[in-house]
């Protein structure tokens, strides 16, 4: 699912969401409503590596500048190849899923100490050993709060 945003002149931004999620959600319709082309694939909840490859099938043919991913989304994020596209990781449940544990210094990591989903703790653990910058923001696992919102599309738009 590709939709782009109303100016059509933004940021290529490929959205990988969460586990138990759908294409078309709250975030990658935010982006969208901001300007921003989003890539939207709807990604396997029962087999991650069909996820992996659905989200770097979508990669290859759109190129985006950035990755977003959310929860076990973010997880996938980091298990493809992503070339220089930035990754913006929402809440990544990179513990859970994969087998990649480190990212780009470049990468910047949004999530909420209240998190009951994925600790905040291996947020700060990946940003500690990689370098990424971490944002401590939004009240819940979901990061569908304004503040939030705001916050990971500051971080798309800088990569563009």
């Amino acid at each position: 699912m590709v939709e782009k945003g109303a100016e059509g002149d933004g940021v290529v931004i490929l959205f990988l969401h969460g586990w138990h999620s759908l294409p078309g959600g709250v975030k990658p319709t935010y982006l969208r409503d901001h300007g921003h082309t989003v890539i939207n694939p709807a990604l396997d909840d029962d087999d991650f590596e069909t996820a992996v490859r659905t989200a770097q099938e979508a990669f290859d043919k759109h190129l985006p500048q950035v990755v977003v991913g959310s929860s076990r989304g973010g997880a996938v994020a980091m298990n493809i190849s992503s070339g220089d596209a930035k990754l913006v990781l929402l809440c990544p449940a990179w513990k859970n899923w994969g087998t990649v544990k480190s990212v780009r210094p470049d990468t910047v990591i949004l999530h909420s100490r209240a998190d009951d989903v994925i600790p905040f703790a291996d947020s700060d653990e990946l940003a500690s050993k990689s370098g990424a910058k971490l944002i401590e923001v939004g009240s819940d696992h979901r990061l569908a709060d304004p503040e939030p919102l705001a916050t990971m599309l500051r971080a798309c738009e800088v990569a563009g």
